[in-house]
């Protein structure tokens, strides 16, 4: 799948989906520090300014799947640019926002523009790079995640405190134009399968399921929400039925009869699920308990993602050279099961050489994890099915994402209640949310571990 591609055309792919790399974790660990003076400004408390992420990640998920399978049909490089500009769309409108609740759909907008952009960047990357280089690129694209979620917590500091939270949705709007001008060079477009069918009532169900599901779990504490979690599973189980039954299902369920694909899928959903919430908690952590302002929080908060990027792109090319894949991504989830676990000795008295030793191992382990477990997962499977196993390697991170942020809410919810505005009579109570929040995340570490250090049998190499 990746003749007829020149030196030119890869490295041109290569610089734009680095640069779109770097977006989608910038619009994250940004706003993470925006977060209080979001909050200041429109009198929400920390519940519903968890809202400004969690609406991200819905839009994420609630647009993968549909937008995995429609750009396998009809062109990954098509794709890729109208996701941009739908992000750029929605950032110009979020810089006026008039109120909250705007402010949030803008962000579920983004997300759904920022999952165009997720799905089709790896797809082509797998496509036009050969197997003997793929770990070496994925592991650069990852570095370029990682070096978003390292710009992010100081830009968006610097960016808060000097010009407010609204020109981080600027610096986006300006970010965005590289890619699409670089994408515009690449002479080819990628359209893996032509001759299947869209299933729209497929992607219909896929998009009420997760909606219904996850505003039921992260307001977990209302009455209605118990509803709405049942519904959405039952919802769930008839989507996956219909996915099973369609010829052309939107999501391939079949890829999951691959012990291989399955076992490491998971290990990334447990892996991003019990970390990424750790920026949403530190950034308020920070800035409240440990009285730093944005820009001081945001530059301690360089430490986890400088680790990520300086193992990701090493681990890729040495897990290329590994007989036993299963080696690096089990170190990975060991780290980050060690550094997640280190959130049960932080307390009300902020100690910031305890905070930036947690960093250092978490970081770490998910440098070490992430590229190696990502090209095992699109290496497991036929070169048809590349594209889609890419696109499902999006869905799992931002599912797992979403879920790792409806944890933390459904617990701010049910410890907190109403009284989740932050202030010293306060604290002991979050940093008890903290507590019981990392003790689900250490579990889904756990189960990450044992799915990465099962044998693995299958492994394709294509």
């Amino acid at each position: 799948m990746d003749e007829g591609y020149s030196k030119s055309d890869r490295d041109i792919l290569l610089i734009a989906t680095c640069v779109a790399a770097l977006i989608t974790p910038l619009m994250s660990t940004m706003m993470n520090l925006a977060l209080l003076s979001i909050g200041e400004e429109f009198g929400v408390g920390s519940h519903d300014q968890a809202y400004v992420n969690t609406l991200f990640l819905l839009g994420s998920v609630f647009g993968m799947v549909p937008a995995a399978k429609y750009s396998s049909i009809n062109g990954m490089k098509r794709m890729f640019v109208i996701g941009h500009l739908i992000l750029l769309t929605a950032c110009i409108f979020a810089i006026s926002s008039p109120n909250f609740w705007f402010l949030v759909t803008m962000r579920f907008i983004i997300g759904f523009g920022a999952s165009m952009i997720a799905v089709t960047a790896m797809s082509m990357l797998t496509f036009v790079f050969p197997i003997e280089h793929r770990g070496k690129v994925l592991g650069i694209n990852t570095t370029f995640v990682y070096i978003g979620l390292s710009l992010g917590p100081t830009i968006g500091g610097i960016l808060t405190d000097f010009l407010g939270w609204r020109a981080i949705f600027v610096s986006i709007v300006l970010l965005s134009v590289l890619p699409i001008v670089a994408i515009l060079r690449f002479r080819k477009e990628i359209i893996p399968t032509p001759d299947m069918h869209m299933d729209w009532i497929g992607s219909v169900m896929w998009g009420a399921t997760v909606l219904v599901l996850m505003f039921g779990v992260v307001n977990v504490t209302e009455s209605w929400a118990k509803i709405m979690i049942v519904l959405g599973l039952v919802m769930l189980a008839g989507t996956w039925m219909h996915f099973r039954r369609t010829p052309d299902p939107v999501l391939s369920v079949s890829m999951f009869r691959n012990k291989v694909f399955t076992r490491a899928s998971i290990a990334a959903f447990m892996n991003y699920g019990a970390s990424y919430c750790i920026t949403f908690f530190l950034a308020l952590y920070l800035q409240s308990i440990g009285e730093l302002s944005a820009t001081e929080a945001g530059a301690l908060m360089l430490i986890q993602p400088l680790m990520q990027v300086l193992l990701t792109m090493k681990m890729g090319e040495l897990s290329d050279r590994m007989a036993d894949k299963r080696i690096l991504p089990a170190l990975g989830m060991t780290l980050t099961g060690i550094g997640v676990s280190m959130y049960f000795l932080l307390g009300t008295t902020c100690s910031l050489p305890l905070v930036v030793v947690i960093m250092i191992v978490t970081g770490a382990g998910l440098g070490i994890f992430s590229a190696p477990n990502t090209s095992l997962i699109v290496s497991s499977v036929s070169p048809e099915l590349k594209g889609e196993a890419s696109g499902i390697v999006a869905v799992v991170r931002q599912t797992g994402m979403m879920v790792s942020m409806a944890i933390a809410m459904s617990c701010i919810s049910v410890i907190m209640g109403t009284t989740d505005n932050l202030g010293p009579e306060t604290y002991g109570t979050f940093v008890t949310v903290i507590h019981a929040t990392f003790s689900i995340c250490v579990l889904m570490c756990f189960i990450g571990v044992i799915c990465s250090l099962i044998k693995v049998t299958g492994h394709r190499d294509a």
